[in-house]
């Protein structure tokens, strides 16, 4: 079983006068020392108006964008020995780079790979914060990870003008795009289908030695439409990856704690990411829990909240309220999941078919095609 929160603070050197002081309140004060009011804490917020953005990425977003200006993306791309490209429309934005459509300037071939017509680029300016030292950390953590399920393919690699530059597959929208364009509300049995496939990837990434470390919509992916792999999901954006199983000695790393070291977003972040802890197998499980309730029922309780509290009163929300609570109104398996993934201590192996069969029940034939995408690639996943 986990560690619970209060046994955390009883071990914890840089939290003192528990008898005090409820627990709860001198950890905020440990961790978040400029806090103030942290009186009705679970009351209701208003709903965000960027639903994708939470947790700083805004300011990333308007950083890389500034830098963007100040070095403007080329027209044309060609790194190592890759085609020539045309860089055409932005097909996104986010904390360690901007992604571009490219068009080959000469031939080229339709679907995914590395002769494609149409491919993603993704930019990272030479002054952002994780090119400090040569090319992104990224791009060390797709050639560990070349070939492993769920991820999308990485072609070519090479540094042109200001910019590094990363060639692989494009694909289809990502959930949280789908989940705007039905209606803001996705079907369980759809969700359900999801959450076979994400287990599944993150089952295959962690046996590689990684976590994630940024689960979340806009970092789950349909594949290309029209495409073999149309419906199949992907996940992507491995800038905060990091590795839970030391690559020399194959042993789980050490628990260890930086409180002002936060990584991920905070709408979907873990509980011990909030508290800076180590991150492990079940902290992208967790995100993964956070992710699914989001889906189906458009919102989750700790969104809304404004100014220096934020990150603070999120995880207060997150800490006081249960799983029967944050999945009221959702069948019962994704309580079970959430439950469960929670309950797994940090060396943990997660029992990954356990978790996929929560969700057997609701996998069924779908009453629409939205569903289907997922349904009929179910089986690729157990």
């Amino acid at each position: 079983m986990a560690e619970p929160i209060d046994q955390f603070l009883e071990k914890n050197p840089v939290i003192s006068g528990r008898k005090q002081h409820p627990p709860y309140l001198q950890l905020s004060r440990a961790l978040f020392p400029t806090q103030k009011n942290h009186q009705n804490l679970v009351a209701g917020c208003p709903v965000e108006k960027a639903a994708g953005i939470e947790g700083g990425s805004v300011d990333e977003v308007v950083g890389l964008q500034e830098e963007a200006r100040m070095s403007p993306i080329p027209d044309r791309v060609q790194v190592g020995n890759s085609p020539l490209y045309k860089v055409e429309r932005m097909l996104g934005a986010g904390g360690f780079g901007l992604v571009y459509i490219g068009r080959r300037v000469a031939g080229g071939s339709q679907g995914n790979g590395p002769n494609a017509f149409k491919v993603a680029l993704k930019f990272e300016h030479r002054n952002s914060t994780g090119c400090r030292f040569g090319p992104p950390y990224e791009w060390q953590v797709y050639d560990h990870l070349k070939g492993c399920y769920g991820l999308p393919r990485v072609h070519y690699k090479g540094r042109q003008g200001d910019y590094f530059v990363m060639i692989m597959d494009i694909l289809g929208p990502s959930l949280l795009d789908v989940f705007i364009s039905i209606g803001q509300v996705m079907p369980p049995n759809m969700v359900a289908c999801i959450a076979v496939e994400a287990i599944s990837i993150l089952e295959k990434l962690h046996q590689k030695g990684f976590v994630h470390g940024d689960v979340k919509p806009e970092n789950l992916l349909l594949g290309k439409p029209g495409s073999s792999g149309e419906k199949k999901l992907f996940l992507i954006d491995f800038g905060l990856a990091s590795m839970w199983r030391d690559s020399l000695s194959g042993q789980h790393v050490s628990l260890c704690q930086q409180p002002d070291n936060f990584r991920g977003t905070t709408r979907y972040a873990s509980v011990h990411a909030h508290l800076g802890l180590t991150a492990s197998r079940r902290d992208d499980l967790e995100s993964l829990a956070y992710t699914l309730i989001f889906l189906i029922k458009g919102r989750l309780p700790w969104e809304g909240y404004q100014g220096n509290d934020k990150r603070f009163l999120v995880f207060m929300n997150k800490t006081v309220t249960s799983p029967e609570t944050l999945c009221g109104g959702c069948p019962p398996p994704f309580a079970q999941f959430l439950e469960a993934v929670k309950k797994i201590q940090f060396v943990e192996q997660p029992t990954y078919s356990k978790l996929i069969s929560l969700f057997g029940s609701l996998i069924c034939p779908p009453a629409d095609h939205v569903s289907n995408r997922f349904t009929k690639n179910v089986e690729d996943c157990r």
